[in-house]
């Protein structure tokens, strides 16, 4: 794991580089502008459907009673709300991670390939289309695990475990290809995500832990939440473009340098055959 906390080191540094600073602005922009129009001709839609399944299924009865039961009556009328944003979430993060793949990956790649392997050779073994294709791919596997998961938000720390692991595999499948995509042929690129994938999965779960943190405070702070909807969602969309970049910044560090491991291997096997 050493490799790992030393590609943490270098990106953290890197994170406060003036350009990579600047770029958490434009897949910023790009989203919230995208769930500003969503919203604003969905999001009523969307509540009142949930609205009317959560009466017509007697869940309001059934719940209001535990609520009651447990002291938290108060609750009762933020759950459709707060149940909403659930569902909203995994779109958010799905869509800041597709925007910060098309417009920042690109910068990150060229920023630590360029900076700290200049001698690593491009195979272009990956493609900006292949990237959206991956996340477009585990997103669907993520949303039904997410879906799993909710009901687990009537406790808090459990959810909060499941989102992280799961942040963690969504995160360490779409990036690592992100990260390699340009420097890696096809062979390379599928060597190093099955024979790293313990290493590539801990620096997803750890990412997963911050990235969780937006979910927690909205079912923490229910009644909060709803009243400043528009500001939470703002900056917790801000909140995962920031976390996306630097992940991507320690994929980036960590594939590479395995990369140049990978093809320093063979030079270091023939000179022990040749001896």
């Amino acid at each position: 794991m050493r490799a790992v906390i030393n590609a943490y080191g270098r990106a953290l540094l890197s994170q406060f580089h003036g350009k990579i600073l600047l770029l958490s602005i434009v897949p910023f922009i790009l989203s919230v502008a995208l769930w500003a129009l969503l919203l604003g001709f969905g999001l009523q839609p969307l509540l009142d459907w949930l609205h009317g399944y959560y009466v017509g299924f007697e869940v309001y009865r059934v719940t209001s009673d535990w609520l009651q039961s447990i002291g938290l009556d108060g609750l009762r009328n933020v759950l459709v709300p707060l149940f909403a944003l659930l569902l909203l979430l995994p779109l958010m993060i799905v869509t800041a991670m597709i925007f910060i793949g098309v417009a920042a990956m690109p910068f990150i790649v060229r920023h630590v390939g360029g900076r700290h392997f200049p001698q690593l050779e491009k195979k272009q073994g990956g493609s900006i289309l292949g990237g959206v294709l991956k996340a477009f791919g585990a997103f669907g596997i993520f949303v039904v695990a997410w879906l799993c998961i909710l009901p687990m938000y009537v406790f808090p720390p459990l959810a909060g475990l499941a989102t992280v692991l799961l942040w963690g595999w969504l995160t360490s499948r779409v990036m690592s290809y992100d990260a390699l995509a340009d420097y890696a042929s096809a062979e390379e690129l599928s060597k190093l995500q099955r024979e790293h994938r313990w290493q590539l999965m801990s620096i997803g779960v750890v990412s997963g832990l911050a990235g969780s943190l937006p979910a927690l405070v909205w079912v923490g702070g229910a009644a909060a939440a709803i009243a400043f909807f528009p500001i939470l969602l703002a900056a917790s969309i801000w909140v995962y473009v920031v976390i996306f970049i630097f992940t991507g910044l320690w994929f980036e560090y960590y594939c590479l340098q395995a990369l140049a491991q990978l093809r320093h291997a063979p030079f270091e096997e023939s000179l022990c055959e040749s001896d």
